[in-house]
């Protein structure tokens, strides 16, 4: 049944009805994180928490047939009238609006909008139904055409790292930040069910997917999730995918890291001397390994008063200093190789270096910027940056080697490695930083001689710790402090970090305040809490 605009949109008719009514259908999007009990028994799990309160549920259990986690998105059921009147208003909505060539960020605003035109299109069509039905109905209506259809609900979820979807009739999985790879009861059963759908995502990140280009890669604009799109069967044999990389809505301190186990406070005192001090650091890792997350919590040692600039493809840096500069690459646009406007890392670092920085942090190196980066820091500006590696060697390799291609002299002005990657620990996956590695010296051979302070003992969970610090060393020498200095303030941020750990003081913005109140008057800070 198809409907015309203009025998069921009339804006005086519309407007004079709407300010009699209040708008039913409501949903929260400041919801809380909501807290997850731990789970030492996999095979026991069984949690439920809300996505959409009170439309749209999560629930993860052991399913015993599959010997695996399931991750089961519970939603409100449909009778068979319900279902037929969601099918002729999606129809009528379909003819009478296109929601995504409105330009409005505020999901509220489009609610309103959508339920305005719903009860426009009840009324003309005469249908009659409880708030119960209607309440259920705009649910799935701003689901399919606010939301991402199905996967909505799980845009939702706080503990989601990855969402992936491999083709047509096969399970949607995810990375759960609990327990790792999870299959979900999302299927798509049809071929053009799948892509519209992709077609769909092409249309939120602004990009353009189609057989001549069947591969995308976009960011959505109202949560910065990453995507990457197939379109073709003969690109992926199962029909079209899609892929989306999650971002963590808080940002993670120093304290809240400690409590997820992935460092000690041994290890956060000794990189927050280090940032004092200027010292130049890579943070390594793999594919969801946390390097973005650690990056962000070594940031926040920087002191309040200095210049940050940041440099990022996509921005998940999240700092509160007063003087940080964040900037963030922008693709080009048009069709095939007609690319116009394109902002590269390279270009907004190269300018980075015109805006006296004292700290440049980039989200992720992997070319030609890798040369400008260490030229920044050969001539004493201090960075910080995140490279796909598995050890230092992989570091020195990709360096030193086509298309970044950089000397042994250069890479020496890199001081430390930290090296993070998922481990389980009592059948719970988790982030940890492995090893912390100093550079010494490079051979011209691309060899590379380390130092390691801090190493994790996957056998005992445990941050080994010896004090013998070669970047220590490099500070006394250059800054003209003693090592005891060093090893002084080494123990007393130690047991400040464990003092607030101890009081539970784990908000970010609560954390900040207190590191930047103890370089402004460490005796009060140190009165407040180790007195």
């Amino acid at each position: 049944m198809l409907f015309k605009l203009d025998s069921l949109f009339k804006k005086n008719k519309v407007k004079e009805e709407t300010k009699k009514e209040e708008y039913l259908f409501k949903i929260n999007f400041d919801a809380k994180k909501p807290i997850l009990p731990d789970v030492d028994d996999v095979t026991k799990a069984d949690l439920r928490y809300g996505l959409i309160v009170p439309y749209a549920y999560a629930h993860l259990y052991w399913d015993d047939v599959h010997g695996e986690m399931v991750y089961s998105i519970e939603e409100p059921n449909l009778d068979v009238r319900e279902k037929e009147i969601l099918n002729t208003l999606e129809q009528g909505i379909q003819e009478l609006i296109d929601i995504s060539f409105i330009n409005v960020d505020d999901k509220e605003v489009l609610i309103e909008y959508l339920e305005k035109n719903v009860r426009v299109l009840l009324k003309e069509l005469n249908i009659a139904i409880n708030t119960n039905s209607y309440l259920k109905l705009m649910y799935y209506i701003y689901r399919d055409f606010i939301g991402l259809n199905k996967i909505e609900p799980l845009m939702n979820d706080f503990y989601i790292e990855d969402i992936e979807c491999n083709g047509v009739k096969t399970p949607v999985y995810l990375v759960h930040r609990k327990f790792g790879n999870i299959r979900t009861n999302i299927v798509y059963d049809d071929f053009d069910e799948l892509t519209n759908f992709v077609e769909k995502l092409a249309q939120k990140c602004g990009k353009y997917i189609s057989y001549a280009n069947p591969i995308m890669d976009g960011r959505l604009p109202d949560s910065g999730a990453r995507v990457n799109a197939t379109y073709t069967e003969d690109i992926t044999s199962r029909g079209p995918t899609f892929s989306i990389r999650m971002f963590t809505r808080e940002a993670w301190s120093p304290i809240k890291l400690m409590n997820m186990g992935t460092v000690s406070a041994e290890v956060l005192a000794y990189l927050w001397i280090l940032i004092e001090h200027g010292t130049n650091i890579l943070v390594v890792g793999g594919t969801g390994s946390g390097k973005t997350t650690i990056i962000n919590v070594i940031a926040s040692f920087i002191r309040p008063e200095a210049r940050i600039v940041s440099i990022e493809d996509t921005k998940e840096l999240r700092l509160i200093h007063e003087n940080w500069l964040p900037s963030v690459a922008r693709a080009g646009t048009g069709v095939g190789g007609e690319q116009t406007g394109e902002i590269t890392l390279f270009d907004l670092l190269r300018a980075s270096f015109r805006q006296r920085p004292d700290y440049v942090i980039v989200g992720e190196i992997r070319g030609q910027e890798a040369n400008v980066l260490f030229q920044g820091m050969a001539s004493g500006h201090s960075g910080l940056a995140t490279m796909h590696a598995d050890d230092v060697k992989t570091v020195i390799k990709r360096l030193e080697t086509p298309p970044i291609n950089l000397s042994p002299s250069l890479v020496e002005i890199l001081d430390v490695v930290c090296l993070v990657g998922h481990a389980k620990v009592k059948g719970q996956e988790m982030r940890k930083l492995r090893a912390i590695q100093e550079i010494i010296k490079v051979s011209d051979s691309g060899e590379a001689e380390v130092n390691v302070p801090f190493q994790w003992d996957a056998r005992r969970n445990v941050f080994l710790f010896k004090r013998d610090s070669h970047v220590f060393k490099k500070i006394v020498s250059k800054k003209g402090v003693s090592m005891e200095e060093l090893q002084r303030e080494f123990e007393l941020r130690k047991k400040l970090l464990n003092a607030m750990y101890k009081k539970n003081i784990m908000d970010f913005e609560e954390v900040q305040k207190i590191i930047n109140d103890y370089y402004k008057n460490r005796e009060t800070v140190v009165k407040r809490f180790l007195l």
